[in-house]
């Protein structure tokens, strides 16, 4: 029996076993603790989990700033906090970020290392190892950056589209939308090349093309994406000197070029805060400055050269400080600045830096009142000359020197200058810049206006008389002819309507005649009638006009369309003479344009509609209904937006009755007219800017 028993027990959990259980079904995972350990070069961090994971999960790596993340699907927050500081080897800290069932832990290093995981058990092990360095190629030095994920997960992806944007701080961002988040990124910089390369990605025809961008004017010049074999490629063109950074969230990566500005004064350029050279520990009593900035010289391998008006010995004791910060603390103490130049560093007393750079100053001055003059011929495209030439010999702004001169040909918009060479050379850098042809924009209004109007009116006409029997004979054939004869002489005089008894309320419309019915009803001598005619009204209509005044104009260049009448009036002068003037009723659009870096249109708009009133027309003219919209938008390319809307409704009903009469009820709608009355009316306008691409023409 109990071998019976055993065996049934084992069938039911060899049938649950085999059960599916999907992952968002079983209960969530839980980190429980963080241990870091140092062995020999490798630091080793173990994360440990209340289950075992089936798979290392889902990682990726960023060089700037140096960091790696692991995405723990299903999985909690176990440690009761969501940072904690190490300091060991390379890994400063570790964040824990957890929300929408997903914990991401995030290791953050001093400087980009590479590393593996494996799983051991209920652990997740990361190994760290320092890199050993940037390889230079033809004195090139290529920097690669890898977002890698685990290799399992490596599919199919798709580019699902590439926009350009500019940032608040003049920085491009290239966005990239991808259809899998879990793809293989690996980010590669040749000299002033910038390449992203997706693994195991296809790019659509459709977006297999170059984005010129220098519009933007950020330090991206252009934007190549390309199917390189299996995967895809961006290839982003710079100039000047910039930086990078790039990161991802969920299927959307971002890569930041940023603008550097170079300072003499700092020894890594960037707009990275704080040191990031190689720490180095130092110890000493009474040292002379100048061979404790050797001993750094010969640590970092870097080119120092020591002015002889360097003297002084300093006392210090720093322990695993960077080199960068140690050389700054040792300058500011002694009152010392430095020079980077290339991989050497100039070491001087900040007086004596201050007049080698007053003397320079002093020389190219110098040198300005000495160099030859050279005569150049510059052709305008687009910029209007006599502009330029009052530009250039503005005394505040001037940009020929004190022996320069400058002339222009009005006729063919040509500006013969006269200067030194290094003007002459700025000159042309200038014009190249904005004798550029202006771009165009359309501008399409739409004002609509909507009319609803309904009335109703409902009246009566009641009159009542006498008449009597009037019996003739034929005296040829013998017939009797009856004829109604009304006795009230009142009644005959007012044309059978005016005669006593009378109602006289009927329907009174606004625009056509009421329909009516009458009924007329006679006592049995036919000798008395009562006559009742009753008429209504109900009139419902809508109506719409759209009005689109459309017009085309160059960036930042205001335009004028307009279109209507002009209506005369006679108009009195101060001596009694009268002339006839002329006052306009047009439908008029008066735009500005001016094109933001980012794609977007700002306006300046002033949009009048104006329309004659003949119904309010006096005898010194004819009246004129205005409606007149005054604003400044923003709106995207291509979009539209509404400006200015009026809404009104008139509501009333007029009552007109005969007095104690038309207020008894039931029979009171004998005696009296209603009329109801509800119109609505309704003005919209709206502005749809088009910036147009080179060529094309308003149709």
């Amino acid at each position: 029996m109990n071998q019976i028993k055993r065996y049934f027990l084992g069938l039911v959990a060899t049938l649950f076993m085999a059960i599916p259980v999907h992952a968002q079904d079983a209960p969530p995972n839980s980190l429980e603790s963080i241990a870091v350990a140092q062995q020999g070069a490798t630091l080793n961090v173990r994360m440990t989990f209340r289950d075992a994971l089936t798979a290392v999960p889902p990682n990726f790596s960023v060089a700037n700033p140096a960091r790696i993340a692991f995405d723990l699907l299903n999985t909690t927050n176990g440690l009761g906090k969501n940072s904690q500081t190490y300091k060991e080897g390379d890994l400063r800290s570790v964040n824990i970020a957890q929300a929408a069932g997903k914990t991401r832990v995030v290791l953050n290093l001093l400087k980009m290392a590479a590393y593996e995981s494996h799983l051991d058990g209920n652990n997740l092990i990361v190994s760290l190892t320092p890199n050993p360095g940037n390889e230079s190629t033809s004195g090139v030095i290529s920097k690669v950056e890898h977002f890698s994920q685990a290799p399992s997960l490596l599919t199919s992806n798709i580019i699902r589209d590439i926009a350009f944007r500019r940032g608040k701080d003049g920085e491009g961002r290239i966005i990239v939308n991808l259809s899998d988040p879990n793809a293989g990124i690996d980010i590669r910089q040749h000299g002033k090349e910038l390449s992203a390369i997706f693994l195991k990605t296809n790019v659509p025809d459709s977006l297999r093309k170059r984005l010129d961008v220098t519009d933007f004017a950020t330090p991206v010049v252009s934007v190549d994406t390309l199917q390189d074999g299996a995967n895809a490629r961006i290839k982003i063109n710079s100039h000047g000197l910039w930086e990078h950074n790039a990161y991802q969230s969920d299927g959307q990566f971002v890569i930041e070029v940023r603008k550097v500005i170079v300072d003499p004064t700092k020894l890594v350029q960037g707009t990275r805060g704080g040191y990031q050279g190689e720490k180095l520990s130092l110890n000493f009593q009474n040292v002379e400055v100048r061979r404790l900035l050797q001993v750094i010289g010969e640590f970092t391998g870097m080119n120092i050269v020591v002015s002889d008006s360097v003297s002084g010995s300093i006392t210090l004791i720093l322990k695993d400080v960077p080199w960068d910060q140690a050389l700054d603390i040792i300058l500011k103490q002694k009152d010392l600045d430095m020079r980077k130049n290339g991989n050497v560093i100039l070491v001087a007393p900040r007086e004596e830096f201050a007049a080698k750079e007053k003397l320079a100053y002093e020389a190219r001055a110098q040198l300005d009142d000495l160099e030859p003059l050279v005569t150049e011929t510059f052709t305008m495209n687009y910029v209007k000359g006599e502009e330029l030439r009052k530009l250039m010999i503005d005394p505040k702004q001037s940009m020929l020197s004190k022996r320069g001169s400058v002339l222009l040909d009005s006729r063919s918009n040509i500006m013969i200058i006269k200067d030194t060479q290094k003007r002459i050379e700025d000159i042309r850098t200038m014009l190249a810049q904005i004798d550029i042809p202006l771009r165009q924009v359309m501008i399409e209004a739409r004002i609509v206006e909507a009319g609803d109007s309904f009335a109703k009116n409902l009246g009566i006409r009641l009159s009542m008389g006498a008449v009597e029997l009037e019996t003739k004979k034929d005296s040829n054939t013998g017939n009797l002819t009856y004829t109604f004869k009304p006795t009230d002489k009142a009644f005959i005089a007012n044309n059978y309507t005016g005669h006593k008894g009378s109602v006289n309320l009927p329907a009174t419309p606004r625009a056509s005649n009421a329909g009516s019915y009458a009924l007329t009803l006679f006592n049995r001598g036919m000798s008395r009638f009562i006559t009742a005619e009753i008429s209504a009204l109900e009139a419902d209509g809508k109506g719409k006009i759209i009005s689109s005044p459309r017009v085309m104009t160059s960036n930042q260049n205001e335009a004028l369309i307009e279109q209507g009448v002009e209506i005369p009036y006679q108009e009195a002068s101060s001596s009694g003479a009268t002339s006839v003037s002329f006052k306009k009723a047009n439908l008029s659009l008066k735009v500005k344009p001016q094109i933001t870096p980012d794609g977007k249109v700002a306006m300046i708009l002033d949009i009048n509609k104006d329309t004659p009133n003949t119904s309010l027309s006096t005898g010194s003219g004819v009246a004129i209904d205005t409606k007149h919209v005054k604003t400044e938008v923003l709106v995207d390319n291509g979009g539209t937006v509404v400006i200015g809307g009026i809404y009104t409704q008139t509501t009333s009903s007029n009552t007109n009755r005969i007095p104690l009469l038309g207020d008894l009820p039931y029979i009171g709608w004998l005696f009296k007219n209603r009329e109801w009355i509800d119109d609505k009316t309704e003005l919209l306008v709206f502005i749809t800017p088009r910036i147009m691409a080179e060529g094309l023409s308003i149709r």
